[in-house]
């Protein structure tokens, strides 16, 4: 050092650009060296440099980087890497208050004694400096900066009301984690800076800060040592920190340089705490407001003065103690202690009996334990490398290419790629070690590439957990006031500035479920303002879409595609419901009326369409009277009615109305009375659930499948559901009411007194089996008995044998009895009034005939014994009575009146064929049938006007002479 050279402590807080200071003075010499302390600092600064001079002239020296171009005139380095005894121009050392940390400071002490430019030194930092600098450097100058901006202190807050712009310290990476993940959810995400990461990965992180891309950083205290952020406000999630050996508070100092991260320049920035950090006590916050701190009294030393002849010798300088009441012997550093641990191999201290070689043990010592193992595996990696240093003059390349190999992977997640980023970090120190490779520059190539896949690899995942883009996108264009650009695919996807925030479901935005509250909350907003003519082209498209695109469903809603789009609510009658739609307050009342207009028309062509012989009915001016008051019930029951609900209306009808209302197709039932065009699958449909609306139901009962005669009665279906669906409930299984009427034509005929068995008709119609058909005609009123008889099996009929030689003789039926012929059946049938043969002719004929079925019977009766004689097969079978004995209707005349009109049953729906009292009545009966034919009918309402002959017609005269002959 020459007795020109100046040496200048430049000291004060934060922010008063003591570093830009530096590289100014630097670039006024010819050449220099600057010393940093963090690898991640020595990059920005390399940058800043290269960006101003070039890179030919600018070298990058760390541990871990070496780029020195051959005429290198500034060398940007780490303090551990600054080459001694260079003789440059100009020195400058930051953060130099570092002295007094306990692992690193015995370091930056040695260069504060002994590192010295030509021409200038500086030595930046706290101010807390001034009095270990004055007594420990002669002649030095001083130079006090003050800071650019305000720092003040904020108090306690939440992640949740963090300003923007903000970042929040931890001391973990565990606890970073946990604060950036809560950011994630809460603000859209943060970017990660962590001592630990590579350059090319911190870098990544804090571009995607500066740029904008996401508002929140969360950091280690490596923040702290000269990185310049755009920071607005700091918070810390904790004030204690694992310092190597013990939690311990940090100190005021410690917090001010964290804290004067923010308010970078001249904006003014503040700190604070969140999380479970205490609030700072009003000394320590006015302390670093104020930026008044005690002043360090000592500053750690090791001696630099080694002594190389044996190991021993070299552990004993080591260990030196100084002298001086400003410094203190540093406690025992990783390479110290691993030195310790390899000079008691016996094997180690064989290799190295020279100077040379204890000189080559301590370089191998002194590589960082970037792997974060146990202090012995550590130990023993450097044992091997030495091993290897002093058996092979240089490491094998195929042992370096197998160790690379097993971390050149970048599968896995954040906390396996920063384990293999902390292993690659020891082999790129190892290739920047001269002499150490035998092709040094191919290992840095292989080294450095690794480390970059790596980085990127971790910066991706780092994104993928901790940065939702898709809400710091929208957010950032929010805050900008800048239209937010929307588009919605074919499927419903909606994608605003090309990030996938939700579906469009109709007229309702379904945010991505993925996000959460207020992330979730700040998705719909942007995506609500962005969808805003989304709505209004969708609404156009949907009022102009056919009705094949729109449809209802048995709950009552209505869709457009596969989205629901509104629903129907009860109207003022059941044909004409109301419609509430599904269309987001966003879309705007516009939207919502353009919906609703075009779901309007669609359910009332739908009713007009399928419902059109009821709505025809409805509008038919001819009805008066009790026509048009049965029609009112018709529309009301949507075109079906039970009977026995109307059975005064139908007997009050006359003739001419009945006539009216059947032009409609409505048909007299004789248990219902309905439209058969309505019983279709569609109108039953739309039926159920206009029905279902009139009746306030909250769960609409659904239509029975298409095409089957009987379904399974439902336990709990509301009442009238079997009505509404073309049904009727008998027992088990509910009956099609159009089906049920060819049912009653048939029982018509039988004897419901006397009893009957089911034809075959019968089950074939219903579907049934026997059992089944049981249990139906049970629900209907009827009684059936079980009987037991001998099963007859059919035989082959002999051919019958005729007394009288005529054809008609009668035949045995297969139960055994006997049948007559067609003639004979149709004489015995014949009313006594159509023939005029005499009590004495009438006995010949009868005798012939007993005659003649005497001998029929006298000719089959062989056949019956053999079935008899042989092992007799019993079998059950079932008669059908008329069981209910209570009358429900006004009488036989009411009963005559159905049968004119040709609706087949009574009042209460009892089947036909009934005589006096309701009682059934057999098809046999000849004085039965003979009464009613000479019945007469009486009628309260007087006698039809008779139709005038017109005297115009040409047939006039004959029609007169006709009715007088009448």
């Amino acid at each position: 050092m020459t007795s020109a050279s100046r040496v200048v402590a430049v000291l004060g807080p934060t922010n008063t650009g003591k570093t830009h200071y530096a590289i100014e003075r630097m670039l006024g010499h010819r050449t220099g060296v600057i010393g940093l302390p963090l690898r991640l600092l020595a990059r920005e600064v390399y940058d800043k440099i290269v960006a101003i001079r070039g890179p030919s002239v600018v070298a990058l020296l760390t541990g871990e980087e070496r780029i020195v171009p051959p005429r290198t005139k500034y060398w940007v380095c780490t303090v551990e890497s600054m080459p001694e005894g260079m003789g440059c121009d100009f020195l400058a050392i930051d953060e130099i208050q570092l002295c007094a940390d306990p692992e690193r400071g015995h370091v930056f002490t040695n260069r504060l004694l002994r590192a010295r430019g030509l021409n200038e030194t500086l030595f930046m930092g706290s101010d807390t400096m001034r009095g270990p600098i004055a007594a420990l450097v002669p002649d030095v100058q001083f130079m006090h900066r003050e800071r650019m901006s305000q720092l003040v202190y904020s108090g306690s807050k939440k992640i949740s009301r963090m300003p923007p712009r903000s970042a929040v310290v931890g001391f973990s990476v565990d606890n970073v984690y946990a604060i950036a993940e809560l950011i994630r959810r809460q603000k859209g995400g943060a970017a990660v800076v962590m001592g630990a990461l590579s350059p090319r990965t911190r870098n990544a992180q804090v571009e995607m800060y500066q740029n904008g891309e996401v508002d929140y950083l969360v950091a280690t205290d490596a923040i702290g040592m000269g990185l310049n952020l755009d920071i607005d406000h700091v918070a810390f999630s904790s004030v204690i920190k694992f310092d190597g050996q013990r939690m311990r508070p940090l100190a005021p100092n410690e917090l001010a340089q964290i804290a004067g991260r923010a308010g970078r320049g001249m904006s003014h920035g503040s700190f604070g705490v969140t999380g479970d950090a205490r609030p700072l006590d009003d000394q320590v916050a006015g302390s670093i407001m104020d930026h008044q701190f005690d002043p360090l009294k000592k500053l750690n030393w090791r001696s630099a003065n080694l002594q190389f002849g044996t190991p021993e010798a070299l552990i004993r300088s080591l260990e030196v103690s100084p002298t001086g009441e400003h410094l203190v012997k540093a406690r025992e550093a990783d390479d110290l202690r691993t030195l310790k641990m390899l000079s008691q191999d016996p094997l180690v201290t064989a290799r190295a009996r020279s100077g040379p070689g204890v000189k080559l043990l301590w370089d191998v010592c002194r590589i960082p334990d970037f792997r974060g193992v146990s202090h012995a595996e550590h130990t023993n990696l450097l044992g091997l490398i030495f091993d290897h240093l002093v058996e092979r003059g240089a490491i094998p390349d195929d042992w370096v290419a197998r160790q690379i190999k097993l971390i050149d992977r970048t599968d896995g997640n954040i906390d396996t790629l920063s384990k293999r980023l902390a292993f690659i970090r020891t082999w790129t120190y190892v290739s920047q070690r001269k002499g150490w490779l035998r092709d040094e520059s191919h290992w840095r190539g292989q080294t450095r590439a690794v480390e970059d896949r790596l980085s990127d690899a971790l910066h991706e995942r780092l994104t993928q957990r901790f940065v939702d883009r898709r809400t710091s996108v929208l957010l950032r264009r929010l805050k900008q006031k800048e239209a937010l650009l929307a588009e919605v695919n074919d499927k419903g996807d909606v994608t605003v500035e090309g990030e996938f925030v939700g579906r469009l479901e109709g007229f309702r935005f379904s945010p991505d479920k993925s996000a959460q509250g207020a992330e979730a909350k700040a998705l719909k907003t942007a995506s609500m303002q962005a969808l805003a003519p989304q709505f209004h082209l969708r609404a156009d498209r949907f009022y102009n879409a056919p009705d094949t695109e729109i449809d209802f469903t048995e709950q009552g809603g209505l869709m457009w595609g596969e989205h629901a789009v509104g629903k129907l609510t009860a109207g003022a009658d059941p044909l004409n419901p109301t419609i509430t739609v599904f269309v987001d307050d966003a879309a705007g009342a516009d939207v919502a009326q353009k919906v609703e207009r075009r779901l309007q028309h669609f359910i009332s062509r739908k009713i007009a369409a399928l419902f059109e012989p009821l709505q025809n009915l409805q509008n038919d001016a001819e009805l008066t009277g009790l026509a048009r008051g049965f029609a009112f019930r018709m529309v009301e029951g949507l075109g079906i009615l039970p009977r026995a609900e109307v059975a005064q209306e139908v007997k009050d009808l006359d003739q001419e109305s009945r006539g009216a209302l059947r032009k409609h197709g409505i048909r007299f039932g004789q248990f219902t009375i309905f439209m058969p065009l309505l019983l279709k699958p569609a109108p039953t449909r739309l039926r159920l659930v206009l029905w279902s609306l009139a009746q306030g139901l909250q769960e609409f009962p659904e239509a029975p499948p298409p095409g089957l005669v009987t379904v399974p009665t439902p336990a709990n279906a509301p009442k009238g559901y079997d009505t509404m669906c073309g049904y009727r409930a008998a027992g088990e299984r509910s009956i099609r009411i159009d089906m049920l009427e060819r049912l009653a034509d048939m029982l018509r005929g039988e004897d419901s007194r006397g009893g009957f068995e089911a034809k075959a008709d019968m089950l074939s119609i219903t579907g049934m089996t026997l059992e089944q058909f049981a249990d139906l005609m049970t629900g209907l009123g009827y009684k059936a008995e079980k009987g037991e008889r001998a099963k007859v099996k059919a035989v082959a009929a002999p051919e019958p044998v005729a007394a009288s030689g005529s054809d008609d003789a009668a035949v045995v039926n297969t139960d055994g009895e006997q049948s007559p012929s067609a003639e004979t059946a149709a004489t015995a049938e014949a009313p006594a009034e159509a023939t005029e043969t005499t009590e004495a002719e009438a006995e010949a004929p009868k005798a012939d005939v007993a005659a003649e079925e005497a001998a029929n019977i006298e000719a089959v009766e062989p056949v019956v014994t053999d079935v008899a004689e042989a092992a007799p097969e019993m079998e059950q079978f079932l008669t059908f009575t008329w069981g209910r004995t209570n009358r429900q209707g006004g009488g036989q005349r009411g009963q005559r009146r159905e049968q004119n009109e040709g609706g087949g049953a009574g009042r209460g729906g009892k089947p036909q064929g009934k005589g006096r009292g309701g009682k059934p009545q057999g098809k046999g009966g000849k004085k039965g049938a003979r009464s009613q034919q000479n019945a007469k009918t009486f009628s309260s309402r007087p006698p039809k006007p008779e139709k005038k002959i017109d005297p115009d017609n040409p047939f006039a005269a004959a029609l007169m002479g006709l009715k007088q002959g009448k």
